[in-house]
């Protein structure tokens, strides 16, 4: 096995952790571990791909990289508002 297929293979390990801890109420998904796993394991993917590049996986796994990113954020404006006593209101909700 090549060291980009384990660098890869690395990658999925984490992804299916994550979703793994998510579906068994391990993980909530913005839990800080939850997205970490998510970033890890895209970012893994994208280092593999350097090697035996793919560009439908490379979209894939950037876009991926950049929702957690966007996860990461809002997370981190929870965790903050909970912390200064203010909330942010809630999303409107969808109406059917």
């Amino acid at each position: 096995m090549t060291l980009p297929n384990l660098v890869g293979l690395l990658g999925v390990a984490a992804y299916l952790t994550a979703y793994a801890l998510l579906q068994l109420n391990r993980l909530g998904s913005h839990d800080r571990r939850y997205l970490t796993l998510n970033a890890a394991g895209s970012a893994l993917i994208l280092v593999s791909l350097v090697y035996d590049f793919n560009l439908p996986s490379f979209v894939t796994q950037a876009a991926w990289l950049v929702f957690t990113a966007v996860g990461f954020v809002r997370s981190r404006g929870e965790l903050r508002a909970t912390a200064t006593g203010t909330d942010n209101p809630p999303p409107p909700s969808v109406r059917g």
